[in-house]
């Protein structure tokens, strides 16, 4: 992972905020990433969520369960080429980037238009096309087209989102489909996939450590598949 070089500034009603580019190397190949600010170990992540004066937009930050989850999906290419794939709060957008140039059919979701554009920015900056945008809040879903995947990174932070997402996976997942969540080992995650478990779920687990210096971020990759009618 290269250094940071700065880029565009992001407009927001917060005020204008510098973007900077970060490359990284994802299945073999280099992706550029713009974001307002990369967290790419524990201690930086430490640092920007107990700032009280840090007024950057969350969405518009690239994080290590990001990172983490298309590093999951390049390794699992034959399992995302020609599959449909929503992703949930997509953020910066590399785990649907790194799916569409796998072959995926894929529909990025955020209720938070920067990061839409952030997400648009991202996939023209890698040549990655055929990828659909559009701002959806869980709180008021519509969507009712069924995916083969769905994915999201550090999504289940809080608690009083879990009904809204659990009524997505059920209602958006294709047959034979597989949710695919990657999480920084956050207790209040655990809380939902412990409950998915005992409505007769199939859960798999591989973890991820981002973070080249500092304290690396240890990330977890869940695999979840719906019980069997």
């Amino acid at each position: 992972m290269s250094r940071p070089t700065h880029a565009p500034l992001l407009n927001t009603t917060a005020g204008d905020f510098p973007l900077a580019e970060c490359k990284l190397k994802v299945g073999g190949r280099q992706w550029s990433l713009l974001h307002a600010a990369a967290i790419l170990n524990r201690d930086t992540e430490d640092r920007f969520v107990t700032d009280p004066d840090n007024p950057l937009p969350y969405g518009a930050v690239l994080w290590p369960a990001s990172i983490a989850l298309a590093h999951e999906i390049a390794v699992r290419e034959s399992e995302f080429r020609g599959r449909s794939v929503l992703e949930l709060g997509a953020g910066t957008g590399l785990p649907g980037i790194v799916a569409a140039s796998l072959g995926a059919r894929v529909v990025q979701t955020d209720r938070n238009e920067l990061a839409i554009h952030l997400c648009q920015t991202n996939c023209a900056r890698n040549q990655v096309t055929g990828v659909e945008h559009r701002e959806a809040d869980w709180t008021e879903w519509t969507d009712t087209t069924r995916y083969d995947w769905i994915i999201g990174s550090d999504v289940l932070y809080a608690h009083t989102l879990h009904d809204e997402l659990r009524s997505i996976f059920r209602t958006n997942l294709a047959p034979g489909g597989r949710v695919l969540l990657a999480d920084p080992y956050r207790n209040v995650s655990r809380h939902l996939l412990e409950e998915m478990v005992e409505a007769g779920w199939r859960a798999a687990h591989s973890r991820w450590s981002i973070g080249e210096t500092g304290n690396p971020r240890p990330v977890a990759v869940y695999e979840m598949s719906p019980p069997v009618s």
